[in-house]
């Protein structure tokens, strides 16, 4: 099948100045001017006058969690709730149309925006629930709450009788919730979310599955549904040694939430000072630098990608030392080769950095979480004081070789790329402010690369035919000596159209496809 867009505007190295693009079965084979696309436009089965909307490749999200995403989107999401009488009245609406036996699932609260600032209780939930089984996870996922009729899956290291679940605890009560959920209300969930995916522009997805996420046989299910609707999946487990579901669950590697810590918000993530909201708490280690040294030599010798989830600077100087060892023992050339992966890296300083730059290590970071989260009045500042001010160093990592990927960590924080574009661009710190060109290429490229490949995210003859059709509230940027403006242009030639200025909003998705396959699409967009 052929496809000709024209007179539009298509981002692309190849050619900064096309206004048309045409792909046939799935791989690009020509972009150029409205001129020079006449030529093609002879035995097209499909041609589009894009009438100056902007071609770009599909985002790449490089960290996600499609059923707890679908869980989100489908059920009961506390995300935004305002205190925690609105999280309870939320939960008692949503609890009044259940039967008596269900099981709630939801995530999303953050009691750092609350009035109150705490977390539901127990009590509270089995009011609000109706006497219900209720897990209900903080935003960040390493901490919870759960009603008193999940207090016998939940006791353990991490359990407290309020029903707070962190660590051992937290993870047996998403085992427990996984068996009483089942395969086919999973199916639905993950279904939910790589639709949520596509209509956002996001053709490919990494999905960061690990036994305290989920069981292995999520696994399946998502490589199956994402075949179904057209996605590309690429798949990662977060256990070290079983290098037999490599083969058998078709694994890009043992990576990924592999947690060398927690997360700062349920302060779990390991710092080397004290909590500055809890001077007696410097949060968890799961992972010695020896243990996580292992891990990358096992990986390493059978060539096999190996990570790590790592947040706080203890953690991250755990990891530097670990693939310190490594080194030692199979070399720097093998570890650059196996192209390991870090995800999230926020509390990591220079020292660190230049060991991931030595080493060849991405980092896959979520830009949505400075977002969200940085600045002098953030929860970030809250939990460790002026230590905000080196989180999530996106420039230092750019600046020293470090590869970036892109991803949100969805349901942690909303699926999408134009999003953490901006929030990259506009980064709490400005030292740490990257273009919007390398936070673009970051979640296109970027995410492919961290997979290990090499040849996609970007639309140019020979190239797969992935990618999204954007309708932009504000005109394309042109460069310009204007700061702000150049701040934004990603193409050095005056007057060339490029990306679009997020600052005046996001664009809106009108079809997403993925190797040709036309996986998302507003109905009678192009009419």
């Amino acid at each position: 099948m052929r496809t000709l867009l024209t007179n539009g505007s298509v981002y692309s190295p190849a050619d900064p100045h096309a206004t048309a693009i045409a792909f046939d079965d799935g791989v690009v084979t020509w972009l150029g001017d409205d001129t020079g696309a006449s030529s093609y436009a002879e035995g097209a089965d499909e041609v589009i006058d894009l009438d100056g909307k902007l071609v770009t490749p599909a985002f790449v999200d490089a960290h996600v969690h499609a059923a707890g995403t679908g869980a989100v989107l489908t059920g009961l999401d506390l995300a935004g709730t305002t205190s925690l009488g609105d999280a309870l009245d939320k939960l008692a609406a949503f609890a009044a149309n259940l039967p008596p036996d269900a099981v709630i699932d939801s995530a999303g609260w953050d009691e750092t925006a609350w009035p109150e600032g705490r977390p539901p209780t127990a009590a509270e939930l089995d009011r609000a629930g109706g006497g219900r089984r209720v897990y209900l996870s903080r935003i960040d996922g390493h901490s919870g709450v759960v009603s008193s009729g999940l207090f016998d899956v939940a006791r353990g290291e991490g359990f407290d009788e309020t029903g707070r679940v962190e660590r051992h605890a937290n993870h047996a009560v998403r085992d427990a919730l996984s068996e009483l959920v089942g395969p086919d209300q999973r199916r639905q969930e993950i279904r939910a979310a790589l639709n949520a995916m596509a209509a956002k522009g996001i053709g490919a997805f990494h999905e960061m599955a690990a036994p305290h996420i989920g069981p292995l046989w999520e696994l399946p299910i998502v490589r199956e549904v994402a075949d179904e609707l057209g996605l590309s999946a690429t798949l990662y487990w977060g256990e070290p040694g079983v290098f037999e579901h490599i083969g058998t669950y078709g694994l890009a590697g043992l990576a990924g939430d592999l947690n060398a810590d927690g997360a700062l918000g349920s302060r779990t993530a390991a710092l080397r000072r004290p909590y500055a909201d809890r001077a007696d708490h410097r949060g968890h280690a799961y992972l010695t630098a020896e243990q996580i040294a292992d891990h990358v030599i096992a990986c390493t010798e059978r060539n096999v990608q190996a990570g790590f989830h790592c947040i706080g600077d203890q953690a991250l100087d755990n990891i530097a030392r670990g693939f310190e060892l490594a080194a030692e023992k199979v070399g720097i050339q093998a570890l650059v080769a196996a192209r390991h992966r870090l995800e999230h890296v926020e509390m990591v300083d220079e020292a660190t950095i230049a060991v991931l730059a030595r080493c060849g290590v991405v980092a896959s970071v979520q830009p949505m979480f400075d977002g969200l989260w940085g600045g002098p009045d953030g929860m970030y500042a809250e939990r460790v004081g002026d230590r905000w001010q080196g989180m999530n160093p996106f420039g230092s990592l750019a600046r020293a070789g470090v590869v970036l990927a892109f991803g949100s960590d969805a349901p942690v924080t909303e699926l999408g790329g134009w999003e953490a574009v901006r929030a990259a661009a506009f980064h709490h710190e400005k030292s740490e402010r990257i273009t919007v060109r390398a936070a673009f290429q970051a979640h296109t490229r970027g995410g492919w690369r961290a997979a290990g490949i090499d040849d996609a995210g970007v639309l140019a003859p020979g190239t797969a035919a992935t990618y999204a059709i954007w309708q932009t509230d504000a005109d394309l940027v042109v460069q310009t000596p204007d700061e702000r403006v150049a701040a934004w242009s990603t193409d050095p030639r005056a007057g060339v159209p490029v990306l679009p200025d997020l600052s005046e909003g996001t664009p809106t998705c009108l079809r997403t496809a993925v190797g040709g396959r036309v996986i998302y699409e507003v109905e009678g967009w192009s009419e």
